[in-house]
């Protein structure tokens, strides 16, 4: 049986590492280190044909969202094997697997306090996503080695403008529910962006 340790010990904490090796072991899967994906940080493939399993994780992600990611991925994995696709996503089975696999990292102390405190607050209903939390994910970014600064909608005064990667330029607008109307210049279209989007203030065009 392979022992991954060593590998995985350069994206994760290290006392982390036999725990997901073991995991890799137990199920199979073919565990991939990606190149960085803006839509997401993580993906999980259920088995096909003669597949098996497959999780890839951004290879840029700080020690502590890489390992909390590939726990929200291998919860997909767990929920797939118990349920295959006959649960939600991210429904009761997928939440109840994720806290039980996160339990034995959070009793090792892994995480900084700071990290502690906000993931423990995440998982008394954990989402799609680390990054839908805007607490977890603003005290996780802290922890990036190449630590940019970095503006999100929710930081933006009401009707201000800014541009996202692709230069398409937007006015802040009224939030939702949970999400923010930005009003895109070109187009007067109205958009939808999640609080913690990533963009950058801009004068008025």
């Amino acid at each position: 049986m392979p022992d991954f340790s060593k590998q995985l010990s350069k994206y994760i904490p290290e006392a982390a590492a036999p725990i997901i090796s073991q995991w890799i072991n137990d199920t199979a899967c073919r565990f991939k280190v990606t190149k960085s994906r803006s839509s997401k940080l993580g993906d999980y493939r259920s088995p096909f044909k003669n597949e098996p399993h497959q999780i890839t994780i951004n290879h840029d992600l700080n020690p502590f969202s890489f390992l909390i990611t590939t726990v929200h991925e291998f919860a997909h994995l767990k929920t797939w094997q118990n349920h295959k696709n006959k649960v939600r996503p991210h429904g009761t089975e997928w939440k109840n697997n994720f806290k039980g696999l996160m339990d034995p990292f959070i009793r090792l102390n892994l995480f900084p306090a700071d990290v502690t405190s906000a993931l423990v607050k995440y998982m008394n209903n954990p989402a799609a996503s680390s990054c839908t939390d805007l607490n977890l994910y603003k005290t996780l970014k802290n922890y990036d080695s190449k630590r940019e600064e970095i503006v999100t909608i929710d930081t933006l005064e009401f009707q201000q403008y800014f541009s996202i990667k692709s230069g398409r330029v937007f006015q802040k607008q009224e939030k939702l529910r949970k999400r923010y109307k930005c009003l895109e210049v070109s187009t007067q279209r109205i958009y939808l962006f999640h609080p913690i989007a990533e963009v950058f203030p801009i004068e008025k065009p």
